[in-house]
């Protein structure tokens, strides 16, 4: 028998070479532990380390519930819990009803693989998530990218179809603030679209909900409750929790259930958890603090980063745009080293040329920090 070494390496010869093409192009990933002063993550109103959250998850775990569900929700996972959450988002959002995923990529696989049917169409922003291109790679439906945040091309695109004599329903797919560029999604243009061709809009809230909106309900609150509109909505990010809900009319949370494979075939999500996202949503309506804190870290980060290219797009992404593979990640590095958790983000996560520094905004760093940081990366930039 060969040595191991000389096995494992045949085996795995075509991923070697794989990781190797990816090292030389500079965009080989690896994990890291998070350190430095947080200018990296998606808990934008440091909602993760609420003491409120703490004790809610404390308090229900003396009152016995569970830290895991045991099964699927169609077996005996279906905690009390899970259901409480879904009446309280349904309620608090304006929404027909919620269901709960263990996590946004599944239920954004689970709307698109599962909701449009053979003979329809859907209409993606060129710049959403992976996990909906997932989706769209399951989907029976024709799929076609419409040009970033342009209803004009979402509008364009279904008239096209339409006057092929398809006759089928029309799905728009697209997120209200985006996570690599911090920009946002023309929403009441986009539901005028949704109008004239009678589609159903599928509306990605991540990185909006807890951050804009009335009670920090999101950028496409005012759409809440329509027929024509389903919204994701997930908990990791500004509720500082984890797993996402679908908002939208029953009859969508209904054929989820029954036909939604990323739902009816994973194990529920924790009860725990799902007890700690009941609090989360309170908090959103109880400490309006945090979201006026988190503006006003956002304008003054404008006014310092923007010296040394940053831009400004109005929500808590910053990015800084320095289109080379390495010399972002260099940078990225510089930061790192001097105390700030920056992270390089390179293709394929961002168009090819267009390699950037991610500042995330949040309520775990100051004004103060910010500063500091804008020093720092004048240096680290030269």
């Amino acid at each position: 028998m060969a040595p191991a070494d000389t096995r494992t390496g045949s085996i795995w010869s075509a991923h070697v070479a794989d990781l190797a093409a990816l090292g030389e192009k500079a965009r080989l990933r690896s994990l890291s532990p998070r350190r430095g002063i947080d200018f990296a993550s998606n808990d934008y109103l440091a909602m993760s380390s609420s003491p409120r959250l703490a004790a809610a998850v404390q308090e229900a775990i003396a009152r016995g519930v569970p830290l895991g569900s045991g099964g699927s929700r169609l077996l005996r996972g279906n905690d009390p819990e899970h259901e409480l959450l879904e009446e309280e988002a349904a309620r608090f959002f304006g929404s027909e009803s919620a269901l709960f995923f263990s996590a946004g990529y599944a239920a954004n696989v689970a709307l698109l693989s599962t909701l449009p049917q053979r003979g329809d169409l859907i209409v993606y922003d060129e710049l959403v998530h992976a996990s909906m291109h997932e989706g769209l790679r399951l989907t029976r439906a024709t799929a076609v990218s419409a040009a970033h945040n342009d209803p004009q091309s979402f509008d364009d695109a279904a008239h096209e179809w339409r006057a092929k004599g398809n006759s089928g329903r029309i799905w728009l797919a697209f997120e209200t603030l985006y996570s690599m560029d911090g920009d946002m999604a023309p929403v009441a243009d986009m539901a005028a679209v949704a109008q004239r061709h009678d589609a159903v809009m599928l509306i990605d809230e991540a990185h909006a909900t807890g951050v804009f909106g009335a009670q920090g309900r999101g950028l496409a609150a005012d759409l809440d409750g329509r027929p024509d509109t389903i919204v994701l909505r997930t908990c990791g990010k500004a509720l500082g929790c984890e797993g996402a809900l679908v908002l939208g009319p029953r009859i969508v949370r209904d054929f989820l259930v029954n036909r939604g494979r990323p739902f009816i075939f994973s194990t529920a999500p924790s009860p725990l958890a799902a007890a700690a996202v009941r609090e989360a949503i309170r908090i959103l309506a109880d400490e309006p603090d945090r979201r006026d804190a988190l503006h006003d870290l956002v304008s003054h980060a404008e006014r310092v980063l923007g010296r040394h290219g940053a831009i400004s797009t109005g929500s808590q992404i910053l990015p800084l745009i320095l289109h080379d593979d390495a010399r972002t990640m260099t940078v990225a590095a510089r930061l790192q080293k001097a105390g700030f958790d920056v992270r390089g983000i390179r293709p394929p996560t961002v168009p090819q040329g267009t390699s950037r520094l991610r500042i995330s905004l949040t309520l775990n760093a100051s004004r103060d920090d910010v500063d500091s940081l804008g020093a720092t990366l004048a240096e680290a930039l030269q």
